[in-house]
């Protein structure tokens, strides 16, 4: 099926991601930028001059003239609920940036109002394009690893305190409602739900030991599966030196990603298998060692807007609807709440509760 010919509008045409938009519908065939919007006016009207299409000090007045098929939101997550659901409400598809929202709470009600709408509410969460992903993903589909049986997800992303510096709403539970957990984190927290879903249970730890902030600059949580497998997480914008990576354990195989390197290790008995069948005190199952070096090709931002194109011309929902997007969020919410409360969370998260706890945040009342 050949592309459908689109018109975007952009809401938050300001930001500095926008460009990468702007960048990638100048690359999607049939898509044409039919308007843009900011409260930030000076710079907002810079890059709808730049693109040659009108701009507009308010979304709804866009919405009004310019009646897109397509808004993307590059505004700051704090507001992506209320402009997502404007968008909806006016018939449009949404496009919004990492992450969904800022709480699971605001991810209902996006998608309740993208149900009524009927129309697509889809996240740009480029990683699940990697190859690498991709490859992961096919292989845990096949069956190749089997019933999980560990996971874990190291993440180290150094930043420096001139890094939180450069912008008031950074670190700041106003303004991104999180640290490292929601700045840093939605993608591989994205990428570890995609391949292993969501876990059933949360024990979460959030500090703040490197930079004065008001938010987590370091993260770490266990984790619970529905079938009783572990699995560990860390995030951390504090620590530097070493190489962020995820490790998928199941019980006829695992799998190590790295960059754009994907280790397999079949095991050529399954482990549940082995463990009762063989007579031997200190064996182990044979393994077959696979490596795949999958550089990212995958196009970025293009490769969202391939895939949003083709879900709309096709009926189907895109790799990542808000549906999807929203376990990741989720499990951030998880990971703050339990930290702070000092509890084991299971999921679903209580959403009145998390919701009360971000509002003693923002007010103070409430401290990491």
């Amino acid at each position: 099926m050949s592309t459908p010919d689109l018109r975007f509008g952009i809401i938050g045409s300001a930001a500095g991601i926008a460009g990468t938009h702007v960048k990638a519908l100048t690359q999607l065939p049939g898509a044409h930028i039919v308007g843009m919007a900011d409260i930030a006016i000076e710079r907002g009207a810079a890059r709808a001059a730049e693109v040659g299409c009108p701009f507009f000090g308010d979304h709804r007045a866009m919405l009004d003239a310019v009646r897109p098929d397509v808004v993307v939101i590059c505004a700051p997550h704090p507001f992506h609920a209320a402009l997502a659901i404007d968008c909806l409400d006016a018939g449009a598809h949404v496009l919004v940036e990492k992450p969904l929202a800022i709480s699971v709470s605001e991810a209902d009600a996006m998608i309740a109002a993208a149900d009524r709408a009927g129309r697509i509410l889809a996240v740009c969460f480029q990683q699940r394009f990697r190859p690498v992903i991709e490859q992961a993903r096919a292989l845990i589909d096949a069956g190749a690893i089997g019933e999980l049986v560990r996971v874990l997800c190291v993440e180290p992303w150094f930043r420096t305190q001139f890094y939180y510096n450069s912008a008031t709403w950074r670190g700041t539970w106003r303004g991104e409602g999180g640290g490292v957990l929601m700045n840093q984190g939605p993608h591989p927290l994205d990428l570890l739900c995609h391949l292993t879903g969501l876990p059933a249970k949360v024990w979460g730890w959030v500090r703040t030991l490197g930079h004065e902030i008001e938010c987590e600059d370091v993260a770490q949580a266990l984790l619970e599966y529905p079938n009783g497998a572990p699995g560990y997480i860390y995030f951390s914008t504090v620590e530097a030196g070493n190489e962020r990576r995820t490790e998928i354990v199941g019980d006829r195989g695992a799998l190590e990603i790295a960059l754009d390197h994907l280790v397999f290790r079949h095991f050529a008995t399954p482990l549940s298998e082995y463990r009762i069948t063989v007579q031997e005190m200190w064996s182990q199952p044979q393994v077959q060692t696979e490596t795949f070096h999958l550089p990212d090709n995958s196009g970025g931002h293009l490769a969202v807007y391939r895939d949003l194109a083709a879900a709309i011309a096709e009926g189907r929902r895109p790799r990542c609807d808000a549906r999807e997007a929203r376990m990741s969020l989720e499990l951030a919410n998880a990971v703050i709440y339990s930290g702070i409360i000092g509890q084991p969370v299971t999921l679903p998260l209580d959403r009145q509760a998390y919701d009360a706890l971000l509002d003693d945040l923002r007010a103070g009342r409430r401290r990491l």
